[in-house]
């Protein structure tokens, strides 16, 4: 699972961006809602201690003994939370003394009602704050501070010490600090939710470019435009320069490729004309010890056509079949190649239709391998026809299909895989190399596609030509 998770951020920009984003935006967030919790709490005990040390200096200036020796307050103490019954803040006065028991209580605030506070037993010194939790009222935890005050002006002469007390609920620190804990998460959550949302933006507008050049790559593969179009970042710009030279590099080799082939092509057959013209002459002379030789020449100058005609044919295809940005519209090649076979086949008087419009319909490649292989198809039905020849074309998926019918004598199952192959022909009398068909299902092939052969509904042969298509 871990394996998986980690491939999916490799191989996703999108996730790798997001992934990062987040992380940070949580990590801030949580380290805010911590830092700030803290530093909130931090204050609030400054604050209560202030508060106690506050009471505590109330206490000490207004603590006096009266005539008969007994301490009192000459003036209350202001917060009136200290006349209210187990009001959670209090304070208490204890005497001490070195020879004898501490007497706890001599004094207390009304708010302690008939509760004693107990303090730990330790005594400040002079002058001194000490700050303890205890257990107070209703059981509830106080926060403490204490105060020794040393009384030597006293009715009898004799100096006598006292313990100031003062206590405070420790809610009073902790409630504060939740509400402000709950406040702080709830805006850190909204500011979260705000990053994350900013987050998603930010990538999405941030990637929009490269779905734009993907779209454009798509046009470029589809045969829509030769090379990629559009107002890209500056940061792409660079990438799609490069692509835009990479495809024009192509086109050339490309175009200088199918040139050479061509001008290959027409070395070989200029002097394999002259040998057949040759060798036709001599047969004509009544020299029977030439014609032997003369039948051999015109063989192998058949068999040398056949294979340069296949070859060059297969070698422009292979050229061309995975180059980008080719596109060729379906019904023009099937017109100009219908008008050709009625000119050619003029003297039969066949009937050549199209069935079904193709006017919408595109192959994805080069129209010199189109009418290579949709000639081929429609001279191969002309050939063998009666009297009609049909074609039609329709699309599935990504795939063009091209069917051609003619209502000849067809031709039998186990004949139709040999007469792919190069060179083999069903009627020797009929004219034609046998590389027609071969040529056809090899072209397919380089494209992705394939030739199958099947009986017609016309009666005849139906070839069934499947071919990558595009809009």
């Amino acid at each position: 699972m871990k394996n998986a998770v980690t491939g999916t951020l490799r191989n996703s920009l999108r996730l790798r961006l997001l992934a990062g984003t987040l992380f940070w935006i949580a990590a801030s967030i949580i380290a805010a809602g911590w830092g700030l919790s803290s530093l909130f709490q931090r204050h609030v005990e400054v604050q209560f201690h202030a508060e106690l040390k506050t009471y505590l200096d109330q206490l000490t200036a207004q603590l006096t003994l009266d005539s008969k020796g007994q301490p009192t307050l000459v003036l209350p103490l202001s917060d009136p939370r200290l006349s209210r019954p187990y009001s959670g803040c209090y304070w208490q006065i204890d005497e001490i003394n070195d020879a004898a028991p501490a007497r706890s209580g001599l004094l207390r605030s009304r708010s302690l009602w008939d509760h004693v506070l107990a303090v730990p037993p330790d005594t400040p010194a002079d002058g001194e704050i000490h700050q303890h939790r205890i257990v107070g009222p209703e059981g509830k935890m106080l926060g403490m501070g204490e105060r020794s005050v040393r009384i030597d002006d006293t009715p009898d002469g004799t100096p006598r010490s006292f313990r100031l007390i003062v206590a405070a609920d420790e809610s009073l620190m902790s409630e504060p600090a939740a509400r402000f804990g709950s406040a702080l998460w709830l805006a850190l959550g909204v500011l979260g939710v705000g990053l994350v949302v900013a987050a998603l933006v930010q990538v999405l507008v941030g990637l929009a470019p490269l779905r734009k050049l993907h779209a454009a790559l798509g046009k470029v593969r589809s045969g829509e435009t030769p090379h990629l179009d559009g107002d890209f970042p500056a940061e792409i710009m660079p990438l799609v320069d490069e692509f835009n030279s990479v495809l024009a590099h192509n086109a050339e080799v490309v175009e200088r490729a199918r040139t050479q082939a061509g001008n290959l092509a027409h070395a070989l057959k200029t002097p394999l004309s002259v040998l057949a013209n040759a060798a036709d002459a001599a047969s004509k002379h009544e020299y029977r010890e030439h014609k032997e030789l003369t039948r051999l020449i015109a063989e192998q100058v058949t068999t040398a056509r056949r294979h340069v005609d296949y070859h060059l044919a297969r070698a422009q295809a292979a050229a061309t079949s995975r180059m980008p940005g080719a596109r060729t519209s379906l019904q023009p090649v099937i017109d100009g190649l219908l008008r050709t076979m009625r000119h050619i086949h003029a003297e039969r008087q066949l009937d050549l239709t199209c069935r079904s419009s193709a006017e919408v319909l595109a192959f994805r490649g080069e129209v010199q391998d189109l009418q290579e292989m949709l000639g081929n198809l429609l001279d191969n039905a002309c050939k063998w026809a009666s009297h009609q020849v049909k074609v039609g074309a329709e699309r599935h998926g990504d795939a063009l299909r091209i069917i051609v019918d003619d209502d000849g004598a067809g031709l039998a199952t186990e004949q139709r895989d040999a007469v792919i192959r190069r060179g083999i022909r069903a009627d020797q009398q009929v004219p034609g190399s046998g590389l027609g068909l071969a040529i056809v299902e090899d072209l397919a092939r380089l494209y992705g596609g394939q030739l199958e052969l099947m009986d017609s509904p016309l009666g005849g042969l139906r070839s069934t030509l499947t071919l990558p298509a595009t809009n």
